[in-house]
């Protein structure tokens, strides 16, 4: 299983939210810098997920700077979400070092641009599918696309996508496990590579991941205890 620790953004601190609410927000006791830094000594990670989450509010990246600075911090990919809009702002990251791009809002709602974002980076592009049930949710998880799951992956499934990131919105930051039922359905839906996130706790959850096909993971709040660490090496 590849492990991929989340380091999430506010104001350059490093948070969690929980369910994505932007009032539930918890520090965390890593800064950015240092939890690069420590997450990048285990074997299991494959690379690093960061979010800019008032980018993703704002609609508009607002942490380029220290991304910049975390990237020369590691030897790892990295992949960034939050806010990317325009091809210019994925352009800047690319010039930055960045490995991939998690496009999110626009890239459910724009059609015509994703795929032009697609061509000029295949196979570095991840899209986001954040989810409560099966309607995927928008900026910055406050508003319901009016898409639902089903019918967005018939619309992506010949994009040369790097793959898609299914995060259960109600999972994320409970610590009460992953949505199994519907990653693994989505798993069957699609020819690309899913990447499982929301909720993922310790090795039982990563192992059933795992059984049912998932290979990738993104683990968020769990990352920052070092019992989960342990328990893994």
């Amino acid at each position: 299983m590849n492990i991929i620790p989340a380091i999430d953004i506010i104001d350059g601190q490093n948070v969690r939210l929980t369910q994505g609410d932007y009032g539930k927000k918890s520090a965390m006791a890593r800064t950015p810098e240092e939890a690069v830094k420590f997450y990048s000594g285990f074997k299991q990670v494959s690379r690093i997920h960061i979010v800019d989450l008032m980018g993703a509010l704002k609609q508009d990246a607002t942490e380029t700077t220290l991304v910049q600075k975390l990237k020369r911090e590691t030897h790892l990919p990295i992949q960034i979400g939050g806010g990317l809009r325009s091809i210019d702002t994925i352009e800047h990251y690319d010039a930055i070092g960045i490995d991939h791009f998690i496009l999110g809002t626009r890239a459910i709602m724009d059609m015509e641009w994703l795929r032009s974002a697609v061509e000029k980076f295949p196979d570095r592009i991840f899209v986001g599918i954040d989810a409560r049930q099966n309607d995927i949710y928008v900026n910055g998880w406050t508003e319901n696309s009016g898409i639902t799951i089903d019918d967005y992956l018939e619309k992506i499934e010949d994009l040369a996508l790097a793959g898609i990131i299914y995060t259960d919105i109600a999972k994320d930051g409970m610590g009460q496990g992953p949505n199994l039922e519907n990653t693994g359905r989505i798993n069957d839906l699609t020819h690309h590579t899913v990447i499982a996130s929301g909720g993922i706790r310790n090795k039982e959850d990563l192992d059933a991941l795992k059984a049912m096909g998932i290979h990738d993971a993104i683990v968020g709040k769990a990352s920052h205890n070092d019992d989960f660490w342990r328990d893994i090496t």
